[in-house]
C-alpha cells in the first residue's frame, strides 16, 4: 500500500474541504455581484495580493524552503531548523511589507493623479484595500512550508477553509454596512479579505507551537537557511509558479475587453483549481517533503520510483477529472454559480471558458510534481527558465485568441501553454537524470486517458438523456444533471479501470477496504 497515497490522503481530505468551502464563496460571490463589471474590477483588484498566496502558500516558497529546511534537520538537529524557519519568517514578512508600502504609493498616484474609467479606479481603490492581506499570506505561507516540513499536512491545508469561511462571512456581515449599492458594498468584501489572510495564519500558529516553534528576534539576513532559500527562490517563483503568472497574464489581457471576460474566465479557473489542488496540489506537496529527502541521502532509484509513482496517480485521477469538466461543465457551472445576478447567459460564458481550461488540467499537476523534482536535486534554474519560455507563449497565444474568442481564448491559451510546460520539464528531468524513462510510463498514462475518455461518453450519455427527461429546472434537478451522469461516468471508470488492472485504481480500492475495516473495529 503506497505511503504516497495514504500521506498524501491527509492532505487531499483538507484539501477538498478547504476547495468546498472555496466554491462556497465563488457562489456567494456570484450571487452578490455576479459577472457584471464591479465583479471584474474586485478580481482585478484581488490578483495582486492573490498572487502572494499563489505562489507562496502553493508554490515556490514551499517548493525552495523544505529541502533546506529538510537538510539543515538532518545535519544540525529540529532545534536549528525551527530557528531557521523564524528567521525565513521575519526575512518574508518584511519584504513583503517593504512591497506593500511601495504598491501603495503607486496605486495613490494612479488613482490621484491618472485619468481613467470608473471602473478602472474602482480596482484601483479595492487594490489599495486588500493589499494588507499579502503581509499575513506570506506568514501563512512559511508556517504551511515549516508544518509541511515536519510532516503536517492536514492543518497548513485547512488554512485556506478558514480563509474561505471569513471570505463568506464578509458578503453578509461587513458589505451591509458600507452602503446600499453594490459599487459600495463591495468595500466590504475587500476588508474582509484582510481579516481571511489573519484568520489563515492564525489557525497554522498552534500546530506551529507544538512542533517547537518560537520566535526569534534577530537579524534575519544572518541566519543561513535565509540566504540558501533567498537565493533559491527568485527563480523557484518563476518556475513553480508559471501558470500563476500564466493565469495573471490573462486576467490582465481579459481586463481589456468586455465587462463579463474578466468574470467569466475567473469562474472557470475556480472551478479547475478543486481537482487541481485536491490531487494535484495534494501529491506535489507530499512528494516535495519524500523527494528531498531521498535526494540529501543520495537514493536516487527510490527517488525515480516515487517520482514515477506521483505522476502515475496524478494521470489517474487528473485524466478522468479533465475529460468530466469538459463534458460536464454547463452542468456544474448552473449548480453551483447560477443564482442573483448570476444568470443563464453568465452560465453559458463560464461554461465556455472551462470546456477550454480543462485540457491543461493534467498537465499543470505534472508541471507541479517535476518542478518539485528539480528542487529536490537543487535545480532551480531548469524549471525557471521553461516556466519564462512558456509564460511567453501564453501572452503571445492569448492576445492572438483573446479579442476573437474572449473567455474562450484566454481559456485556450492558458490550457496549450501548461501542455507545453509539462512536456518541456519532462524533456529536460529526462536529459539530467536519463535513468528516469518516462516512456516506460506512456503505455500507462495512455491507457489511463482511454478510460477517462470511455467515462466522457458516458457522462455525455447520462446528461443528454437526463436534460431530455428531466431538465434542470429547479436545484434539485440541477444537482440530478451534475451527479447521475458523473457517478455514472466514475463507476464506469472504477469497474474499467479494475477489469483491466491498473494498479493505481487496485491501490485505491485496497486502502478503502482497510479505511472500512478500521472503522467497523
Amino acid at each position: 500500500m503506497s505511503k504516497l497515497v495514504q500521506s498524501s490522503g491527509a492532505a487531499a481530505a483538507a484539501t477538498l474541504a478547504s476547495r468546498v468551502l472555496g466554491f462556497l464563496r465563488e457562489s456567494t460571490y456570484a450571487w452578490f455581484f455576479g459577472d457584471t463589471a464591479v465583479a471584474s474590477a474586485f478580481i482585478a483588484a484581488f490578483t495582486i495580493p492573490n498572487l502572494f498566496r499563489r505562489l507562496l502558500g502553493e508554490g515556490a516558497l514551499t517548493a525552495v524552503f523544505v529541502p533546506v529546511f529538510a537538510r539543515r534537520e538532518r545535519e544540525e538537529g529540529p532545534e536549528a531548523a525551527l530557528r531557521g524557519g523564524a528567521a525565513v519568517t521575519l526575512a518574508v514578512a518584511g519584504a513583503c511589507i517593504a512591497g506593500i508600502v511601495l504598491l501603495l504609493l503607486l496605486a495613490t498616484a494612479l488613482v490621484e493623479w491618472t485619468p481613467m474609467s470608473s471602473q478602472r479606479e474602482m480596482m484601483l481603490r479595492l487594490t489599495r484595500v486588500m493589499l494588507p492581506y499579502a503581509a499575513f499570506v506570506c506568514v501563512a505561507a512559511v508556517f504551511m512550508a515549516l508544518l509541511n516540513a515536519r510532516g503536517h499536512y492536514f492543518v497548513p491545508a485547512m488554512g485556506s477553509a478558514m480563509m474561505s469561511l471569513v471570505m463568506i462571512g464578509s458578503v453578509y456581515g461587513l458589505a451591509p454596512w458600507f452602503g446600499t449599492t453594490l459599487e459600495q458594498q463591495v468595500s466590504g468584501l475587500a476588508v474582509g479579505v484582510i481579516l481571511a489572510g489573519i484568520a489563515q495564519a492564525a489557525f497554522q500558529w498552534p500546530a506551529l507551537r507544538r512542533e517547537g516553534f518560537r520566535w526569534a528576534w534577530s537579524w534575519p539576513w544572518a541566519d543561513p537557511t535565509v540566504r540558501e532559500s533567498a537565493r533559491r527562490l527568485v527563480p523557484a517563483t518563476l518556475g513553480v509558479a508559471a501558470y500563476q503568472f500564466n493565469v495573471v497574464a490573462t486576467q490582465v489581457i481579459g481586463s481589456l475587453q468586455a465587462d463579463h471576460v474578466l468574470a467569466s474566465y475567473n469562474y472557470a479557473v475556480r472551478l479547475l483549481e478543486l481537482p487541481q489542488g485536491v490531487i494535484g496540489v495534494s501529491v506535489a506537496t507530499f512528494l516535495l517533503t519524500e523527494l528531498s529527502r531521498h535526494a540529501a541521502d543520495k537514493k536516487l532509484p527510490e527517488f525515480r520510483r516515487m517520482l514515477g509513482e506521483g505522476m502515475l496517480h496524478i494521470g489517474f485521477l487528473n485524466g478522468l477529472a479533465s475529460v468530466l469538466l469538459i463534458v460536464l461543465a454547463e452542468p456544474i457551472i448552473r449548480l453551483l454559480f447560477e443564482q442573483g445576478r448570476f444568470n443563464e447567459a453568465s452560465t453559458g460564458r463560464a461554461a465556455m471558458a472551462l470546456r477550454f481550461l480543462a485540457p491543461g488540467l493534467l498537465a499543470t499537476s505534472i508541471t507541479g510534481i517535476l518542478s518539485r523534482a528539480f528542487y529536490a536535486l537543487d535545480d532551480t534554474r531548469t524549471p525557471m527558465r521553461v516556466g519564462v519560455f512558456c509564460l511567453g507563449t501564453n501572452v503571445v497565444v492569448a492576445l492572438f485568441l483573446a479579442f476573437p474568442f474572449q473567455q474562450a481564448g484566454l481559456a485556450a491559451a492558458n490550457a496549450l501553454s501548461a501542455i507545453l510546460n509539462a512536456a518541456l520539464l519532462l524533456y529536460a528531468f529526462g536529459r539530467k537524470m536519463p535513468k528516469f524513462e518516462a516512456r516506460h510510463l506512456l503505455p500507462s498514462v495512455g491507457r489511463m486517458l482511454a478510460l477517462a475518455a470511455m467515462a466522457g461518453v458516458v457522462a455525455w450519455g447520462g446528461n443528454t438523456l437526463w436534460e431530455t427527461w428531466v431538465g434542470h429546472a429547479g436545484k434539485l434537478r440541477q444537482c440530478g444533471a451534475v451527479f447521475v451522469p458523473g457517478l455514472a461516468a466514475l463507476g464506469a471508470y472504477a469497474f474499467a479501470s479494475l477489469a483491466v488492472g491498473v494498479p493505481q485504481a487496485h491501490e485505491l480500492v485496497a486502502i478503502l477496504r482497510s479505511k472500512l475495516a478500521v472503522s467497523r473495529g
